[in-house]
């Protein structure tokens, strides 16, 4: 009797080591699944959120599933504040969002918004991944971040509901939404408007019950964001080129092993250019439909334009000695 129970009791144990051994990593320890929480204040069709389905595809294929990532749009988790915030604090994993609010943490940024700096994309691309763009990303580590690179959020555009605006004099007295940013704040003063800051997560009830007249972001924003239900008019104002930083926590990163962090690393480079190939598509697009919508669109004239561009460039001096005036004088020579 006694060697039957000792035979079941040892039987017993070998299952038992068995099921526990089929969850354990190589290592011996339980396999663990790292989730990473990436929360964007755009749309489900916007191409930022699109680049960051791309970056999960990629991650997750790639890590074989050791890495799970959970893509949260429309704001679920916040404004752009309150997501950086998480970043800090490991509550999300993830992000990218554009430069203005970023510049309330790490003020060199505030140098990427300085109004008509880049004439294009393709010089926008040269400055961001290059050295500049690369020593920008370092200043992140002092607020706990890993800034990976750039995606675009593209040219900031004005809409508003209650003029057709052909110059700069068309905007004195418009209440203008704009990020939370004293750099967009004070430029939107000098074009003769009177700012609000809100969270792009309130923006379009705040259109739509009349808090503010109008808003700016780029064109991708204005189709996506459905603003063509409670704007009239949208003017090509290109006042803003918006970089969309991608960033990662790095307290997660520091969980990573040295191959996740390569995967993690190159699928970000993947996702920026797609995600960048899809927004320039949406900004080829956008005014079309926002024609078709109903709006009036208008195109400025050049002189009309030169009369934006000069009254902007006022903030210049003001942000100059704040941000650093190397750094300024090396990303205008860049520019130029």
């Amino acid at each position: 009797m006694k060697k039957l129970i000792v035979l079941l009791v040892t039987m017993t144990m070998m299952i038992l080591a068995a099921c526990s051994g089929s969850g354990e990593s190589e290592s011996g320890g339980a396999a663990e699944v790292k989730t990473m929480k990436m929360a964007v204040a755009t749309s489900k069709d916007r191409s930022l959120t699109k680049g960051l389905d791309k970056f999960k595809e990629i991650v997750e294929e790639e890590t074989n599933g050791s890495i799970k990532v959970e893509v949260y749009p429309d704001g679920q988790l916040g404004g752009d504040r309150v997501v950086f915030e998480g970043l800090k604090m490991n509550s999300i994993q993830g992000t990218t969002m554009s430069s203005g609010p970023i510049a309330g943490f790490v003020k060199e940024f505030e140098v990427l918004d300085f109004p008509y700096l880049f004439k294009d994309e393709e010089t926008a691309y040269k400055v961001l991944d290059g050295e500049i763009g690369t020593d920008l990303l370092t200043k992140l580590d002092s607020q706990g971040i890993v800034g990976l690179n750039y995606w675009e959020n593209g040219f900031r555009q004005l809409t508003n509901n209650k003029r057709e605006v052909k110059s700069v004099e068309d905007v004195k007295g418009l209440k203008i939404r704009t990020l939370e940013s004293e750099l967009h704040i004070d430029l939107w003063k000098t074009l003769g408007a009177n700012p609000s800051p809100m969270p792009y997560t309130e923006l379009f009830t705040g259109l739509e019950q009349g808090v503010v007249d109008g808003q700016e972001n780029p064109a991708g924003n204005i189709t996506t964001g459905n603003f063509y239900e409670v704007q009239d008019y949208v003017t090509k104002t290109d006042h803003i080129y918006n970089a969309s930083v991608f960033m990662i926590s790095d307290k997660f990163m520091k969980t990573l092993s040295d191959e996740e962090k390569e995967i993690v690393t190159k699928a970000s480079e993947e996702a920026r250019d797609y995600q960048r190939e899809l927004n320039q598509k949406e900004s080829e697009e956008a005014f079309a439909i926002l024609e078709e919508e109903g709006m009036t669109v208008t195109e400025l004239s050049e002189e009309a334009r030169k009369g934006f561009e000069d009254k902007a460039k006022e903030v210049y001096s003001k942000y100059t000695s704040k941000v650093g005036e190397e750094l300024v004088d090396q990303i205008m020579n860049e520019v130029k």
